[in-house]
């Protein structure tokens, strides 16, 4: 067995084991596709102990390279837009913009898919194409569109399928508006975050089919959700939990901050909620629902750590620190952020503070939302 080959199956086997591959059509499914045909044009990884976060390319023959390919782990595979590991020699700190997802989390948001053969599948987000190949290992390429809104990403990702001889219906464009000519779909699967489910994907999806995606927003909480189609166009369904996080669509990114508010301004007052409840995953995406449009940043001022909230829409800010064991926070603006977020948080707690899990998204032409 070559060592490729070996990789292959001990990657398999930890899928198995962890649960992520549970099926065997999944399973016949991902051992018919090489994860390595899709990072020949290398990857990036981080490097150790650098802050802000630096990257370094691993080119394909390089040590570690193949190994890297069939860790369980994601592969940045483009930063800032356009930049690629053969246009690097050194490190760059730039911003990750393209990525190929760990194995474990493709298989098993696949098998939360639950397709059934002779599905028509659209995938949002085509990335390297090692998703959309085991789509196709699974369902048929004639059952498979992928739409990928890159141009450069969109062909490394159609040549690296080419080598496999798989040819789905591949398209480049705003996954956002979906692809109307291959409708209706019996699943649709996003590999990118999105903040709100579009309604295109919902109007492409015939009645009882279901859509699966990844739902966050700026504070960088997320998760899946599997949403079902119904007859009078509206979807709902439940989030999966895990914590699966995905790059936000590109529309669908926060705008720049720009100029800081006067952080010295607004009303100072006690808070029961700290800062803190920013850094775990459930709380950090209840106040996400509670104030959608806040952007987050941290700031050392007047020797203390300020946790800061800035809404650039209404001009709302809010800023969080601890002095001598007490929460303090200091807000200005239209819309008191840090009030609404203890009124959410507060809520949720007086019910019991129930898992994402028992959350339900709910998607209507009015607009998205998200309740226990």
């Amino acid at each position: 067995m070559t060592d490729q080959a070996e990789l292959h199956r001990q990657l398999l086997d930890r899928m198995t084991a962890n649960g992520s591959l549970r099926t065997e059509p999944w399973k016949r499914a991902a051992a018919a596709v090489p994860r390595h045909e899709f990072l020949r044009g290398g990857y990036f990884r981080t490097v150790d102990g650098s802050a802000p976060t630096a990257w370094e390319s691993v080119r394909e023959g390089e040590a570690g390279w193949l190994d890297g390919c069939y860790a369980d782990e994601s592969l940045v595979t483009q930063i800032a837009g356009t930049i690629v590991p053969d246009n690097i020699r050194g490190q760059i700190t730039r911003e990750p913009t393209s990525s190929s997802t760990l194995p474990s989390l493709v298989l098993r948001m696949l098998e939360s898919l639950q397709v059934e053969d002779g599905h028509q599948v659209l995938e949002i987000g085509t990335g390297t194409g090692y998703s959309t190949a085991v789509l196709c290992a699974r369902l048929g390429e004639d059952n498979v569109t992928s739409i990928e809104y890159d141009g450069d990403v969109a062909a490394r990702a159609q040549t690296a399928l080419g080598r496999l001889e798989m040819y789905p219906t591949l398209v480049t464009g705003d996954g956002l508006r979906g692809h109307g000519g291959g409708a209706p779909y019996g699943r649709v699967i996003a590999t990118c975050g999105v903040r709100t489910v579009p309604p295109a994907w919902i109007e492409q999806t015939r009645t009882g089919g279901l859509i699966l995606a990844s739902i966050g927003g700026w504070l960088g909480s997320s998760e899946l959700a599997r949403l079902t189609v119904h007859e009078d166009g509206t979807a709902s369904g439940p989030l999966l939990g895990g914590g699966v996080s995905f790059m936000l669509a590109r529309p669908h990114l926060p705008p720049p901050l720009g100029l800081l508010p006067n952080l010295d301004e607004g009303k100072e007052r006690e808070t029961v909620i700290g800062s803190d409840v920013l850094n775990n995953w459930t709380t950090r995406f209840i106040v996400q629902l509670a104030v959608p449009g806040a952007q987050r940043l941290t700031l050392d001022r007047d020797g203390r750590t300020e946790e800061v909230l800035v809404d650039t829409e209404t001009g709302s800010w809010a800023a969080i620190y601890e002095d001598a064991g007490q929460w303090l926070v200091r807000q200005d603006g239209p819309a008191p952020l840090w009030d609404v977020v203890e009124e959410q948080l507060g809520r949720w707690r007086h019910a019991g503070a129930p898992s994402l899990e028992e959350f339900t998204v709910t998607v209507a032409p009015e607009g998205q939302t998200i309740c226990w």
